[in-house]
């Protein structure tokens, strides 16, 4: 099972293991206040896509898939969430407002699909 959940909204741990997956570090969250097992910044989307997207509804589906072509590119950035799924349960935290269109969101598409049809 893999959840989303935006770390200023996480009280602790929210079950699972834990992985912060935006580039940028959220503003006033101190690391020993969350408890992750890794901060993969690498598995963000890139500055460029980051800033075209600006959290804009409208280019959703464009941002998702260009994101979707950065992760192809980049395997060994979300190995470890695909292997890590693989054996229980996991969480992936950002800290964008936007709830509904943000890269946690996409990526939690991505690697169930990955679940079902690839291998790192």
């Amino acid at each position: 099972m893999i959840q989303v959940k935006r770390v200023y909204d996480v009280a602790g741990s929210v079950g699972g293991v834990q992985f912060l997956v935006d580039r940028i570090w959220p503003r006033g969250v101190k690391k020993q206040d969350l408890h992750l097992q890794a901060w993969l910044k690498d598995v963000a989307p890139s500055d460029e896509l980051r800033r075209w997207f600006g959290h804009d509804p409208g280019r959703w589906d464009e941002f998702r898939s260009r994101y979707f072509v950065e992760l192809d590119r980049n395997r060994q950035a979300w190995c470890p969430l695909l292997e890590a799924a693989r054996k229980g349960s996991i969480a992936l935290l950002y800290g964008a407002r936007d709830t509904e269109h943000n890269n946690a969101i996409a990526l939690k598409d991505y690697l169930e699909h990955a679940l079902k049809t690839r291998e790192c």
